[in-house]
Protein backbone atom coordinates (compact mmCIF):
# COMPACT_ATOMS: atom_id res chain seq x y z
CA UNK A 1 0.00 0.00 0.00
CA UNK A 2 0.90 3.51 -0.71
CA UNK A 3 0.86 6.28 2.08
CA UNK A 4 1.56 9.89 2.86
CA UNK A 5 3.33 11.27 5.78
CA UNK A 6 2.65 14.92 6.78
CA UNK A 7 5.64 16.59 8.30
CA UNK A 8 8.16 19.62 9.21
CA UNK A 9 11.74 19.76 10.23
CA UNK A 10 13.73 22.58 11.01
CA UNK A 11 16.25 22.83 8.17
CA UNK A 12 19.02 24.22 10.18
CA UNK A 13 21.46 20.30 10.49
CA UNK A 14 20.32 19.24 7.24
CA UNK A 15 22.08 20.00 3.23
CA UNK A 16 18.43 19.75 2.48
CA UNK A 17 15.61 17.16 1.67
CA UNK A 18 17.07 15.25 -0.65
CA UNK A 19 19.80 12.45 -0.34
CA UNK A 20 23.44 13.35 -0.42
CA UNK A 21 25.84 10.82 -0.15
CA UNK A 22 28.35 12.26 2.14
CA UNK A 23 26.06 14.69 4.18
CA UNK A 24 22.88 14.84 6.32
CA UNK A 25 19.70 14.82 4.51
CA UNK A 26 16.09 15.23 6.01
CA UNK A 27 15.21 12.33 3.29
CA UNK A 28 17.83 10.15 4.27
CA UNK A 29 16.94 10.49 7.82
CA UNK A 30 13.21 9.49 7.49
CA UNK A 31 14.42 6.96 5.40
CA UNK A 32 16.20 5.15 8.30
CA UNK A 33 13.26 5.47 10.59
CA UNK A 34 10.97 4.37 8.81
CA UNK A 35 12.82 1.07 7.84
CA UNK A 36 14.33 0.30 11.67
CA UNK A 37 10.36 1.23 13.15
CA UNK A 38 8.50 -0.75 10.17
CA UNK A 39 10.84 -3.71 10.23
CA UNK A 40 10.86 -4.48 13.81
CA UNK A 41 7.07 -3.85 14.21
CA UNK A 42 6.79 -6.33 11.74
CA UNK A 43 6.77 -10.69 12.83
CA UNK A 44 8.36 -11.78 9.20
CA UNK A 45 11.82 -10.87 8.95
CA UNK A 46 11.70 -12.06 5.63
CA UNK A 47 9.76 -8.81 4.67
CA UNK A 48 12.74 -6.82 6.45
CA UNK A 49 13.58 -3.97 3.61
CA UNK A 50 14.68 -0.62 3.44
CA UNK A 51 11.93 2.41 3.02
CA UNK A 52 12.56 4.78 -0.07
CA UNK A 53 10.07 7.87 0.58
CA UNK A 54 9.46 9.98 -2.10
CA UNK A 55 8.97 13.89 -0.89
CA UNK A 56 6.79 16.75 -2.73
CA UNK A 57 9.84 18.80 -3.58
CA UNK A 58 13.42 19.13 -2.99
CA UNK A 59 14.18 21.84 0.08
CA UNK A 60 17.68 23.32 -0.32
CA UNK A 61 20.08 23.47 2.61
CA UNK A 62 19.51 25.21 5.94
CA UNK A 63 15.82 25.46 4.42
CA UNK A 64 12.52 24.39 6.77
CA UNK A 65 9.45 23.40 5.96
CA UNK A 66 6.68 23.93 8.08
CA UNK A 67 4.53 21.47 5.98
CA UNK A 68 5.79 18.77 3.60
CA UNK A 69 4.08 15.79 2.76
CA UNK A 70 6.33 12.44 1.15
CA UNK A 71 4.79 8.71 0.21
CA UNK A 72 6.35 5.62 0.50
CA UNK A 73 5.42 2.23 -0.03
CA UNK A 74 4.74 -0.95 2.49
CA UNK A 75 2.84 -4.11 2.61
CA UNK A 76 0.92 -4.55 4.77
CA UNK A 77 1.22 -2.04 7.20
CA UNK A 78 1.99 -3.83 10.82
CA UNK A 79 1.23 -0.79 13.17
CA UNK A 80 -1.68 1.36 13.99
CA UNK A 81 -1.25 4.81 12.73
CA UNK A 82 -1.38 7.07 15.39
CA UNK A 83 1.40 4.03 17.00
CA UNK A 84 3.40 4.51 14.14
CA UNK A 85 3.75 8.10 14.00
CA UNK A 86 4.22 8.30 17.73
CA UNK A 87 7.11 5.79 17.57
CA UNK A 88 8.57 7.27 14.75
CA UNK A 89 8.20 11.24 16.65
CA UNK A 90 10.19 9.16 19.52
CA UNK A 91 13.00 7.78 17.13
CA UNK A 92 13.95 10.94 15.12
CA UNK A 93 15.73 13.86 16.00
CA UNK A 94 14.31 16.84 17.67
CA UNK A 95 14.32 18.73 14.70
CA UNK A 96 12.16 16.67 12.49
CA UNK A 97 8.23 16.12 13.20
CA UNK A 98 6.09 13.61 12.06
CA UNK A 99 2.19 14.71 12.16
CA UNK A 100 -0.63 12.47 10.40
CA UNK A 101 0.63 9.86 8.02
CA UNK A 102 -2.61 7.55 5.81
CA UNK A 103 -3.42 5.77 3.41
CA UNK A 104 -3.47 7.02 -0.57
CA UNK A 105 -4.46 5.31 -3.81
CA UNK A 106 -1.77 3.14 -5.31
CA UNK A 107 -0.35 5.66 -7.76
CA UNK A 108 -0.86 8.71 -5.90
CA UNK A 109 2.67 10.81 -5.78
CA UNK A 110 3.36 13.57 -2.97
CA UNK A 111 5.53 15.13 -6.16
CA UNK A 112 3.35 15.20 -9.25
CA UNK A 113 0.35 15.59 -7.60
CA UNK A 114 1.11 18.87 -6.15
CA UNK A 115 -1.29 21.90 -7.03
CA UNK A 116 0.16 24.81 -5.79
CA UNK A 117 3.08 24.88 -2.74
CA UNK A 118 3.58 27.89 -0.52
CA UNK A 119 6.69 29.67 0.42
CA UNK A 120 7.31 32.61 3.01
CA UNK A 121 10.79 34.43 3.69
CA UNK A 122 11.27 35.84 7.41
CA UNK A 123 13.60 38.82 7.52
CA UNK A 124 14.14 40.60 11.00
CA UNK A 125 15.03 44.43 10.51
CA UNK A 126 16.40 44.33 13.77
CA UNK A 127 19.00 42.24 15.75
CA UNK A 128 17.01 39.28 17.35
CA UNK A 129 19.43 36.40 19.21
CA UNK A 130 16.43 33.76 19.10
CA UNK A 131 15.77 33.56 15.78
CA UNK A 132 19.70 34.07 14.06
CA UNK A 133 19.02 30.66 12.46
CA UNK A 134 15.21 31.05 11.35
CA UNK A 135 15.01 34.43 9.96
CA UNK A 136 17.54 37.27 7.89
CA UNK A 137 18.51 40.33 9.69
CA UNK A 138 18.85 43.04 7.38
CA UNK A 139 18.67 46.36 8.87
CA UNK A 140 18.67 48.46 6.47
CA UNK A 141 15.51 50.46 5.20
CA UNK A 142 13.21 48.56 2.75
CA UNK A 143 10.45 51.04 0.52
CA UNK A 144 8.11 47.81 1.24
CA UNK A 145 5.01 49.68 -0.92
CA UNK A 146 7.73 49.41 -3.89
CA UNK A 147 8.54 45.91 -3.43
CA UNK A 148 4.77 44.63 -3.80
CA UNK A 149 4.49 46.62 -6.47
CA UNK A 150 7.27 44.69 -8.24
CA UNK A 151 6.06 41.42 -6.87
CA UNK A 152 2.69 41.81 -8.70
CA UNK A 153 4.76 41.82 -11.99
CA UNK A 154 5.75 38.13 -11.39
CA UNK A 155 2.29 37.92 -12.12
CA UNK A 156 2.69 39.30 -15.97
CA UNK A 157 5.15 35.98 -16.43
CA UNK A 158 5.46 32.27 -16.84
CA UNK A 159 8.76 31.90 -17.54
CA UNK A 160 11.83 32.89 -14.54
CA UNK A 161 14.84 31.50 -16.03
CA UNK A 162 16.50 34.29 -14.94
CA UNK A 163 15.55 33.84 -10.59
CA UNK A 164 16.86 30.13 -11.66
CA UNK A 165 20.60 28.56 -10.46
CA UNK A 166 22.46 27.91 -13.94
CA UNK A 167 22.79 24.64 -15.19
CA UNK A 168 19.47 22.94 -13.78
CA UNK A 169 18.67 20.11 -15.20
CA UNK A 170 14.48 21.24 -15.72
CA UNK A 171 12.71 20.83 -18.64
CA UNK A 172 10.85 24.15 -18.19
CA UNK A 173 11.44 27.08 -16.25
CA UNK A 174 7.93 27.84 -16.70
CA UNK A 175 5.88 28.48 -13.69
CA UNK A 176 2.48 29.88 -12.74
CA UNK A 177 2.44 32.37 -9.98
CA UNK A 178 -0.81 32.45 -7.65
CA UNK A 179 0.67 34.84 -5.18
CA UNK A 180 3.32 37.39 -4.09
CA UNK A 181 3.45 39.85 -1.29
CA UNK A 182 5.09 41.62 1.38
CA UNK A 183 3.79 42.04 5.16
CA UNK A 184 5.14 43.28 7.83
CA UNK A 185 4.45 42.45 11.35
CA UNK A 186 5.69 42.18 14.93
CA UNK A 187 8.80 40.52 15.69
CA UNK A 188 9.73 38.53 19.13
CA UNK A 189 12.81 40.00 20.44
CA UNK A 190 12.78 37.46 23.55
CA UNK A 191 10.43 38.99 26.50
CA UNK A 192 10.30 42.34 23.87
CA UNK A 193 7.61 42.61 20.83
CA UNK A 194 8.64 44.55 18.25
CA UNK A 195 6.27 46.28 16.00
CA UNK A 196 6.69 46.23 12.36
CA UNK A 197 10.19 44.80 12.85
CA UNK A 198 9.11 41.82 10.94
CA UNK A 199 8.67 41.40 7.11
CA UNK A 200 7.51 38.26 5.59
CA UNK A 201 7.35 38.01 1.83
CA UNK A 202 4.71 35.21 0.96
CA UNK A 203 4.35 33.24 -2.72
CA UNK A 204 2.46 30.48 -3.72
CA UNK A 205 3.03 28.96 -7.12
CA UNK A 206 2.35 25.20 -9.13
CA UNK A 207 6.09 24.75 -9.12
CA UNK A 208 9.35 26.36 -8.23
CA UNK A 209 12.56 26.56 -9.80
CA UNK A 210 15.88 25.62 -7.53
CA UNK A 211 16.95 29.05 -5.90
CA UNK A 212 13.87 30.66 -7.48
CA UNK A 213 12.34 32.13 -3.92
CA UNK A 214 15.70 33.43 -3.04
CA UNK A 215 16.75 34.79 -5.92
CA UNK A 216 13.39 36.73 -6.23
CA UNK A 217 13.47 38.06 -2.43
CA UNK A 218 17.30 39.21 -3.41
CA UNK A 219 15.82 41.14 -6.42
CA UNK A 220 12.73 42.31 -4.39
CA UNK A 221 15.34 43.85 -2.00
CA UNK A 222 17.26 45.51 -4.21
CA UNK A 223 14.05 47.30 -5.53
CA UNK A 224 13.31 48.55 -1.99
CA UNK A 225 16.75 50.08 -2.06
CA UNK A 226 15.64 51.47 -4.75
CA UNK A 227 18.70 50.26 -6.67
CA UNK A 228 16.55 49.04 -9.87
CA UNK A 229 13.21 50.60 -10.58
CA UNK A 230 9.64 48.43 -11.60
CA UNK A 231 11.00 48.66 -15.79
CA UNK A 232 14.55 47.29 -13.89
CA UNK A 233 12.63 44.36 -12.64
CA UNK A 234 10.48 43.55 -15.43
CA UNK A 235 12.99 43.67 -18.11
CA UNK A 236 14.60 41.15 -15.88
CA UNK A 237 12.21 38.89 -15.67
CA UNK A 238 12.44 38.91 -19.78
CA UNK A 239 16.08 38.81 -20.17
CA UNK A 240 16.02 34.85 -18.67
CA UNK A 241 19.41 35.83 -17.73
CA UNK A 242 20.32 34.80 -13.94
CA UNK A 243 23.34 37.48 -13.71
CA UNK A 244 21.08 40.26 -14.58
CA UNK A 245 18.60 38.96 -11.36
CA UNK A 246 19.63 39.88 -7.92
CA UNK A 247 21.27 38.32 -5.21
CA UNK A 248 20.24 35.20 -3.47
CA UNK A 249 19.54 35.92 -0.04
CA UNK A 250 20.47 33.50 3.37
CA UNK A 251 18.48 30.28 3.13
CA UNK A 252 17.95 29.96 7.14
CA UNK A 253 14.96 32.61 6.29
CA UNK A 254 12.75 30.79 3.66
CA UNK A 255 9.86 28.44 4.72
CA UNK A 256 8.22 25.97 2.88
CA UNK A 257 4.71 26.66 4.21
CA UNK A 258 2.05 24.69 2.51
CA UNK A 259 1.51 22.33 -0.53
CA UNK A 260 -2.00 21.75 -1.51
CA UNK A 261 -3.54 18.43 -3.86
CA UNK A 262 -6.69 17.90 -4.96
CA UNK A 263 -7.55 14.67 -2.80
CA UNK A 264 -6.27 16.22 0.61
Amino acid sequence: MRYFIKLAYNGTNYHGWQYQPNAASVQETLNKALSVVLNSGSSDSGQAKQIDIMGAGRTDTGVHAKEMFAHFDFDPMPLSVSSLVHKLNSFLPKDIVIYDIFPVKDDAHARFDAKKRTYEYHVNTFKDVFSQDKSWHFHQELDLDLMNEASRILFDHTDFQCFSKVNTDVNTFDCTIFEAYWTRGTAEQGADKRENDKLIFTISANRFLRNMVRAIVGTLVNVGLHKITLDNFNEIIKSKNREKAGFSVPAHGLYLTKIEYDYI
